[in-house]
């Protein structure tokens, strides 16, 4: 399993799996923040965007995430004031620069994005905004590994982990996990050359019975990480439980502010913790995240669920493995199941 969503699309863009023996196949872990966003965590997103008050920030890619009945781009073309933005320093900004405004902005992302936005609470609390606040959606690679180890459906062998976030947080969190399981665990980049040599690594491991974390993405990830961004993330966060979209509630897998902030929660100050949705029970993308199914195996795929129409965050996010199989092979999967 690749954990990263961005080693999905290079694996289905330029064929990687296809070059591979029958033996070994690669299935598409729970590795795109976007799609693991839980929908009712959406859906406090557009209640906070849809108050007149209100300046919702974002990255592009969480605009077009349905919620339980729309999505944040709905509420931009009602209206209200919401704008993507390049770095949760430009949110920032925007409140210093509007102090009539409420200005929040949506942190999603694995531990990759966590010392930015991090840095933006402690850069507003140094500046002494009222107005600025954060909706928190943080989640943890190592216990979504755990979990998907623990499960009984679990038909794994080997990770590939992703480059970026062991750049952050380095491999140490790993280690119990591979002698844990008996599982190789191997720190991989995103290029095609990468993702080979990531495989490689860990087939020689699982053929000499040897179940070890490796680092195959050395020229940008160390051992121990990037220690003054752990340092900036543990002052500002702390761990807590999390719910995962399609996959359920993983234990000690997200980060919240901590109390010293929590004047910068967005859930509290706009009262929306206490909203509950559900999503579509056509959506198999819960099961694609675990490595059971793959995206064309999915009925509604190609068909009831495009890009365009999504059923789940797997089909419109940039990193998800139903628009990679769409993009890239939606003539082969549906053709072959109508065939089949």
């Amino acid at each position: 399993m690749e954990v990263c969503g961005g080693q999905t699309h290079a694996i289905v863009k330029f064929g990687v799996d296809a070059l591979l023996p029958k033996g070994i196949e690669l299935v598409h872990g729970p590795g795109c923040p976007v799609c693991v966003t839980p929908i009712e965590l959406i859906d406090k997103a557009i209640a906070i965007a849809s108050r007149p008050e209100v300046t919702f920030c974002s990255f592009g890619d969480m605009l077009r995430v349905p919620g339980s009945k729309r999505d944040l781009l709905s509420v931009k073309a009602e209206g209200r004031d919401v704008r993507i933005v390049y770095s949760p320093l430009d949110a920032v900004r925007c409140a210093a620069d509007r102090p009539d405004r409420e200005v929040v902005f949506f942190a999603v992302g694995f531990e990759t994005t966590a010392p930015a936005n991090a840095m933006a609470v402690a850069h507003a609390h140094r500046l002494g905004l009222k107005n600025f606040s954060l909706l928190v959606s943080h989640v943890l690679v190592p216990p979504a590994i755990e979990a998907l180890m623990a499960s009984q459906q679990n038909r794994i062998q080997a990770f590939l982990a992703a480059g970026h976030v062991c750049a952050i947080m380095g491999v140490e969190e790993y280690v119990p996990l591979a002698a844990k399981y008996k599982v190789p665990i191997v720190v991989t980049g995103f290029e095609p050359i990468d993702i080979l040599q990531g495989v490689l690594m860990a087939v020689t491991q699982l053929e000499e019975g040897r179940a070890e974390v490796e680092n195959q993405y050395a020229r940008a990830v160390r051992a121990e990480g990037n220690r003054p961004a752990q340092r900036l993330i543990a002052e500002i966060f702390e761990v807590a439980d999390r719910m995962w979209r399609g996959i359920g509630e993983i234990p000690r897998s997200g980060l919240r502010l901590r109390a010293a902030y929590r004047a910068f929660d967005a859930e509290a100050k706009f009262d929306v913790e206490t909203v509950r949705s559900e999503g579509s029970g056509e959506c198999i993308s819960g099961l694609i995240m675990q490595g059971i199914n793959k995206p064309h195996e999915c009925p509604a795929f190609g068909t009831r669920c495009t890009p365009e129409h999504p059923l789940g965050a797997t089909m419109v996010s940039s990193e998800g493995a139903c628009a990679a199989y769409f993009r890239y092979r939606r003539a082969d999967a549906v053709g072959g199941r109508d065939r089949a």
